[in-house]
């Protein structure tokens, strides 16, 4: 089962899906260097992106993608932008999502991945809504962070039929606009990415 495979999705997968991309694993080892121990964010996680449009496949993060990851303390180092299929959504444990519109896309390109599928915005929400208590623990072991992380999954499906998406949820496309957009686009991922590893790892020493 581990590690638990998260896919982002945006339009041209060159820039809010790559942040995504790259802040998860970032807030993950930063969240792993605060527990102490010896386990390495890949081996609990893979995170990776695509785009439902095929214009930058084989392109670079766009620039202020880039410098947004970088300021973070992130790396950008061997990301190419790539279009979105069917099969990357069949080996995706958790599909998040820029905007309901992609979520839409996700749904009839692969019917049966709609159950873990999530605008990215809105599972952060549902996250703070959640009963952590009733999950399985957290832990740091590839098993026991599977099991919390399948859980955490099943939990946020449950959850939105009383907790509907909003178009609030959606993040705002910073592509073609200044480093102060893509800034303002980035915390709010780093929000989300925050959000989803505040429920699956255990809590830290501050």
């Amino acid at each position: 089962m581990p590690p638990i495979r998260v896919l982002h999705v945006c339009m041209g997968n060159i820039c809010r899906s790559p942040m995504a991309e790259r802040l998860l694993m970032l807030v993950a080892r930063q969240r792993l260097g605060k527990l102490d121990v010896a386990a390495s964010p890949e081996t609990l996680l893979r995170s990776s992106s695509a785009g439902t449009g095929g214009w930058h496949q084989g392109e670079e993060m766009n620039p202020p993608a880039a410098r947004q990851i970088q300021l973070r303390g992130g790396s950008v180092a061997g990301f190419t932008a790539r279009k979105l299929t069917g099969a990357h959504l069949a080996d995706a444990d958790l599909i998040l999502t820029a905007t309901a519109d992609q979520l839409d896309y996700v749904a009839a390109l692969l019917p049966e991945a709609l159950g873990h599928t999530f605008v990215t915005g809105h599972l952060s929400r549902l996250l703070g809504r959640m009963d952590t208590g009733a999950l399985p623990p957290a832990g740091v072991g590839p098993e026991v962070f599977a099991a919390r992380a399948t859980a955490v999954i099943e939990a946020a499906d449950r959850c939105r039929a009383k907790i509907p998406a909003t178009r609030d949820d959606d993040l705002d496309d910073p592509w073609g606009r200044g480093d102060q957009t893509f800034a303002r686009i980035a915390d709010d991922i780093e929000e989300s990415m925050y959000a989803l590893v505040d429920v699956l790892l255990p809590v830290a020493k501050r």
